[in-house]
């Protein structure tokens, strides 16, 4: 794991985009984040734009990204979203200690760029198994994406005014999007939209309790980084949703909890197919609560030390489930050994 003793908090912003330089949401990242001094960097793909060129931006083409002094750019798949990867050892090279993530069709409230803390007031929400925590932020009846369908209407939740508020330790915070926020195909094609959430409401996940989270706006600190893994061997619309269980079991396993909060973004949502969104969607819905049934029955060890060997066992869960190429051992050993040498 990289050095975590900055005596200066550096954050830096990660985005995946094959866009070109005019997109205006990612000019507007590039511009707040100059003045505010964040490093941001955005891995491009096959398909990017030769021309990319936007001050405040450290953009990497693929020919680039092959140039970094890291094994996994060597053997990570081109055309996926994974390669938000090197977005982040690029980001603890350049000695971040906070990693912000988002996406190329989120525009950024004034929340988004407050200060971070991995320590925060929340209500502290322990509850065995899935709990729907969108209903929480809103009346309307929705879910995440990666909220297993089976179980929409088998969630009940305790009140707010039932859970005790007190400070919790989160080194992986969730920030809900407005307007077109992380909802699935499903809710896509049948139900309403837009969505604006409630305001002010930050919930800490504890003990064993499952909800998805995603990689349109989240906050990971440092002891979490290894964590940040997205694998490759899978859709993308389920790279973020799965890596959100294993980091969940590790966290748990740690003692960390998870931090969700009110909404920091408001989607303005990329084109795209409903249809080909579901089609990619299927093995989530078939599978997701299959997969935390068996990451759940793992044995592992406690302690950051544990962490590297620990995200291996949770992924080979994935490979004996039949749902990920074993080639994906190759690319999390590849990312481990990169962020051994950083530690170094």
């Amino acid at each position: 794991m990289p050095n975590t003793h900055h005596t200066e908090l550096k954050r830096a912003l990660v985005i995946t985009s094959i866009a070109a330089h005019t997109h205006e949401v990612l000019q507007h990242y590039a511009r707040e984040c100059k003045k505010r001094n964040i490093y941001f960097v955005v891995m491009g793909d096959v398909i990017s734009p030769k021309d990319f060129s936007l001050e405040g931006c450290d953009f990497y083409d693929i020919a680039k990204q092959n140039a970094l002094p890291f094994a996994l750019p060597k053997i990570l798949p081109t055309r996926h979203y994974a390669r938000k990867n090197l977005g982040y050892l690029q980001a603890i090279k350049q000695g971040a200690n906070l990693i912000q993530e988002t996406d190329d069709d989120n525009w950024p409230l004034e929340s988004f760029w407050s200060e971070k803390k991995s320590s925060v007031t929340a209500y502290n929400l322990s509850e065995n198994g899935w709990v729907n925590l969108y209903a929480y932020y809103s009346e309307e009846k929705t879910w995440a994406r990666g909220f297993p369908l089976e179980r929409i209407h088998t969630s009940p939740l305790p009140s707010l005014s039932t859970l005790d508020q007190s400070p919790a330790y989160c080194p992986i915070q969730q920030g809900l999007a407005d307007e077109n926020p992380d909802v699935d195909a499903v809710y896509r094609l049948t139900a309403k939209l837009p969505i604006y959430f409630e305001p002010n409401i930050r919930i800490a996940l504890g003990a064993n309790t499952l909800h998805p989270f995603n990689s349109q706006n989240t906050v990971w600190f440092p002891e979490a980084f290894p964590l940040l893994y997205l694998p490759s061997y899978c859709s993308f619309r389920m790279t973020d949703i799965w890596r959100s269980y294993v980091a969940l079991r590790l966290a748990y396993a740690n003692d960390w909890k998870v931090l969700f909060e009110s909404s920091t973004v408001r989607q303005d949502r990329n084109e795209h197919s409903l249809l080909r969104d579901f089609k990619d969607e299927v093995e989530g819905y078939l599978n997701n609560s299959r997969i935390c049934d068996a990451l759940w029955a793992l044995n592992l060890p406690k302690g950051n030390s544990h962490l590297y060997n620990n995200l291996l066992a949770c992924y080979e869960v994935f490979i004996k489930l039949g749902l990920m190429d074993p080639k994906e051992l190759d690319l999390i050993e590849a990312w481990n050994e990169d962020l051994a040498k950083m530690q170094a």
